[in-house]
């Protein structure tokens, strides 16, 4: 995909190295950007293989509501660095999209004036209000979903680094407007595109939508390196992102999902046709 290969050259000659709350360095790059035509194919990476079953089974548990990974982590292990033993996490997006808890106060005043501490607590499923709320009224320009909890993010060992995305009706076809505060450039982003993009012909076909486009804002888009003396080395992706750039890109695949209820697809109703990507580059992940 051009538009990936472009991001990776503008991390790589505009960004910075600073030091990381992991231990490993990156070269850091500021207000990234890019945008990709959905209805062109599906943007699954072909300059190298990304692991789509792994894509798909995290969105599933995204939007199962679910805030642990006891059934998740039976398929794949990317979550594992951040549940407790339990298997709970403190942020689970899913949690927030269909779940996000909404205090009911009798008045917005600060609680050291109406010592009101305990407010009874509505939970709203925000994926569930953007599809009718499309059916409704395509016009909306309210169709956001967000996953960043103010009191939780202070507290969480990891906040969501995808924390918010809206949606948008423009002549029949749906788009999607990512923001995210922070994106691993190597590992990260290529799943970040891969979710949104099957997240976003999931809602079109439910809303009776042609597929339009995704666009993606990174504020600290990065790239993981070893340090000046060449330690933490196992974790430089540098490497494997110039080889990348060296790769021909090959027509992206295309994505069929089953005819059913929104909230009724499975694992079994995607079927991902025609990906043939160049061989796997493996990148370790910096906790």
């Amino acid at each position: 995909m051009k538009e990936y290969l472009d991001l990776v050259k503008q991390v790589i000659a505009g960004g910075v190295r600073k030091p990381s709350r992991t231990g490993v360095d990156t070269i850091s790059f500021f207000g990234a950007f890019y945008k990709v035509n959905l209805a062109a194919g599906f943007p699954l990476l072909t300059t190298k293989k990304v692991n789509y079953s792994a894509v798909l089974r995290e969105l599933l548990w995204y939007l199962s509501g679910q805030e642990h990974i006891r059934h998740l982590r039976k398929h794949t292990k990317i979550w594992n660095a951040w549940a407790d033993e339990n298997g709970e996490l403190e942020t689970a997006y899913g949690r927030y999209w269909r779940r996000f808890p909404h205090p009911i106060q009798k008045s917005h005043a600060p609680i050291a004036q109406t010592g009101e501490k305990i407010a009874p607590v509505e939970e709203i499923d925000q994926i569930a209000y953007v599809i009718k709320e499309i059916k409704r009224n395509p016009n909306s320009r309210r169709l956001v979903v967000s996953a960043w909890d103010p009191g939780n993010a202070q507290r969480s060992k990891l906040p969501p680094c995808h924390y918010s995305f809206v949606l948008q009706v423009l002549d029949s076809k749906l788009n999607c407007h990512l923001s995210q505060r922070s994106g691993d450039v190597a590992l990260g982003i290529p799943f970040n595109l891969a979710c949104y993009a099957t997240l976003t012909q999931m809602i079109a076909q439910e809303c009776g939508l042609e597929l339009g486009e995704f666009a993606h804002s990174i504020v600290d888009a990065h790239i993981y390196v070893a340090d000046p003396a060449g330690r933490m080395a196992e974790f430089d992706h540098l490497a494997g992102l110039q080889e990348q750039l060296h790769r021909m890109p090959r027509p992206l695949p295309r994505m069929k999902i089953a005819r059913k209820p929104f909230d009724q697809l499975v694992f079994e109703d995607f079927t991902l046709e025609g990906y043939d990507p160049h061989p796997p580059i493996s990148f370790k992940v910096a906790v």
